[in-house]
């Protein structure tokens, strides 16, 4: 049942009641600008209720639900970094969203969200927060809160000016950072060897702190990657995703430092993590960022934005760069396919796409050269 009436103010108050789904008594109301909006307020409820597809929930505050849903489902697996992201996202929405409920939500509502947050913000962030969102009203939906998934029409707004190019070493750069590491390794600090491995595989921080020596195949040449480690429950966890789970061929001599590694250290099982340091722990990402930034330092190299992570990118920069295929550089990075490789390095991909595009007018040409040599020996 519904009511409508004009208040002091001059706005329109809709007010429904309803039974939810429990059967029990519930009242929704809002204020509009005109009577016509709140006859359409009332009649959408009106109609829901009769279908029995009201659920008391709607009445929770959005932000109220995207928190719990974070607790519930996210928080007790997330990376430090991850779990800040989603904090940023819990205070963002606060901001925007306020008061309004789960049954209030809709998809322009949504979109003026993205418009507002996304006018300061890179294109990468802006994905990093919808696709939060996008999780948690899919719960909701699953949990017949809601009906529509409205996330996924909303068109991403962003501030160009604010995305950052991939930070990456050139070959003469990166030939410079491997002689010094391989000069100053000491098998009591270790972070100079994971830093060492991410060179040689373009593995994740966390798969390389999780590695154990059984990973290690010296007869094939391989290390396998089946576990990340977690800095602050300090005991290993899944791969990032299944695709993670690889098997990546490396070079004679990075088996080598490894093998003088675990020589050094003398592990008492196969299942021992490989790079324990003096103190019996695995360095931490901050230590590891410590040493590269300051081997960067003196070498005179002049990176301000270059940390771990980076020297990924650089393994995937110079593998482009010796016309390794993007195909194989993704399986080599774990992605689960190719349109993942090539979102993250199409800025990188259209540098080398230069000397791709050289190489192939070349073959062609090579095409009417034989022709033309058929021609004058006929």
């Amino acid at each position: 049942m519904a009511s409508i009436n004009k208040d002091k103010n001059g706005k329109w108050q809709a007010r429904v009641s309803y039974k939810d789904s429990n059967g029990k008594f519930r009242t929704k109301s809002n204020r509009f600008s005109t009577k016509h909006e709140a006859q359409l307020f009332s009649n959408q409820y009106e109609i829901k209720a009769d279908k029995g597809g009201l659920n008391h929930k709607q009445n929770i505050k959005f932000t109220d639900y995207f928190y719990e849903w974070y607790q519930d489902y996210k928080v007790s697996k997330l990376a430090p970094a991850t779990k800040n992201r989603y904090e940023i996202t819990y205070k963002e929405l606060e901001n925007f969203f306020g008061e309004t409920t789960m049954g209030e939500l809709n998809q322009r509502l949504y979109q003026r969200f993205i418009n507002q947050y996304g006018a300061h913000h890179a294109k990468q962030t802006v994905k990093k927060v919808n696709n939060i969102v996008h999780a948690c009203i899919k719960n909701a939906m699953y949990e017949d809160i809601i009906s529509k998934d409205f996330v996924s029409r909303v068109e991403l707004v962003y501030d160009k000016s604010r995305d950052r190019k991939i930070e990456y070493l050139n070959v003469k750069e990166l030939k410079r950072l491997t002689t010094d590491i391989l000069d100053n390794l000491n098998p009591h600090f270790t972070s100079r060897y994971m830093i060492l491995t991410a060179i040689y595989t373009g593995m994740r921080i966390g798969e390389i702190q999780g590695l154990q020596w059984q990973d290690i195949n010296y007869n094939f040449k391989t290390v396998s990657v089946k576990r990340a480690w977690n800095e602050i429950a300090q005991e290993v966890k899944p791969t990032k995703n299944e695709s993670s789970i690889r098997v990546i061929r490396v070079s004679d001599e990075l088996l080598t430092v490894l093998k003088q590694l675990e020589n050094a250290t003398n592990p008492q099982s196969k299942k021992s993590q490989i790079f324990i340091n003096q103190y019996g722990t695995v360095p931490t990402s901050a230590a590891c960022n410590k040493t590269l930034r300051k081997t960067l330092k003196d070498l005179e190299i002049d990176k301000q934005g270059f940390h771990f992570h980076s020297l990924r990118h650089t393994h995937v920069a110079f593998l482009l760069s010796s016309g390794i295929d993007l195909y194989v550089i993704s399986k080599r990075l774990g992605h689960s396919d190719l349109s993942t490789t090539t979102k993250i390095y199409a800025y990188m991909i259209d540098e080398f796409r230069v000397r791709t595009d050289k190489q192939i007018a070349l073959s062609l040409d090579k095409l009417t050269e034989k022709n033309s040599l058929n021609v004058s020996n006929a």
